[in-house]
């Protein structure tokens, strides 16, 4: 994906023995605050009080004293969609405002909208499209904007609107504020599929959303141009690829999933850059 580089929006999942459930009454409640005693019990007994039932959750502190506190709860609500506002409204402000939290809650039956923002190669933005139009990744994809126009015509068939905004550093402020009129408050998240141009941070304050981005392993041993090249003349084992949100600092965002292929001599750099591409997908 780009220069600051990512890897597309989880699937709604289907949570071990919820087969029954309708994926309209599955919701999903993300939060973060200072770790202190009785948190996991504050939400879990908000949502029972709610007539929710707990179907997954994961929770992690960073520190066994003073850390941060992340819990991703999915949970059953019969007449999810009616009841949202005031479930998130009433959790606002019997547990978050007590703990000082920051939090989302989401409906699995809305799918994320989508833009995806490319530039020449076409191979994470393609598998992108394709996956989803076979439902394996569960999006609305809202558009692509490109700063090259050449993968126009293979966006098309999967009736995707494509937007060609020239990017290069001599007009990145004026390409950027037309691509923030079309994404600010239009979609919930961006991906970059080898959007080859770094993004600024006055664009990641004004756009609104999570951005993710995906570069491959050698960043930074072989920053720059020919890394497969440099990285074949050191002979690198292991091709990889690292899928990460998007801050201002170029490519050092929160990690989100990481994979390798091993290679040895006798792969040539064409071939180090067809198994790059295999693990950037």
């Amino acid at each position: 994906m780009s220069g600051h580089t990512g890897s597309g929006p989880a699937a709604v999942e289907h949570p071990r023995g919820d087969g029954e459930l309708p994926t309209a009454d599955i919701g999903r409640l993300l939060l973060r605050c200072a770790d202190r005693p009785g948190l996991v019990a504050a939400v879990s007994a908000f949502l029972a009080g709610a007539g929710a039932n707990i179907v997954s959750l994961d929770q992690h502190a960073t520190s066994q004293s003073g850390g941060t506190f992340m819990q991703r709860t999915i949970f059953h609500l019969p007449g999810l969609a009616a009841a949202r506002d005031s479930l998130e409204r009433d959790f606002a402000e019997q547990v978050a405002g007590t703990y000082e939290m920051d939090f989302r809650l989401t409906e699995a039956a809305k799918p994320k909208r989508v833009a995806i923002m490319a530039s020449r190669e076409d191979h994470c933005l393609l598998d992108l499209l394709w996956r989803n139009r076979r439902g394996e990744i569960d999006m609305s994809v809202a558009m692509v904007i490109a700063n090259h126009p050449e993968l126009a015509e293979q966006v098309r068939p999967f009736g995707v609107p494509f937007v060609h905004i020239p990017a290069t550093r001599d007009i990145r402020e004026h390409a950027e504020q037309r691509q923030l009129e079309l994404l600010r408050g239009n979609v919930d998240l961006v991906v970059l599929a080898r959007y080859m141009q770094i993004i600024t941070a006055s664009f990641l304050t004004e756009v609104g959303c999570p951005l993710i981005n995906i570069h491959h392993s050698f960043l930074p041993a072989f920053i720059g141009a020919a890394p497969y090249r440099r990285a074949r003349e050191r002979g690198v084992k292991l091709v990889g690829a690292t899928a990460h949100y998007v801050t201002a600092d170029l490519d050092e965002g929160p990690i989100i999933e990481q994979d390798v292929v091993r290679v040895d001599h006798r792969h040539e750099v064409d071939d180090l850059v067809r198994l790059g591409a295999d693990v950037e997908r």
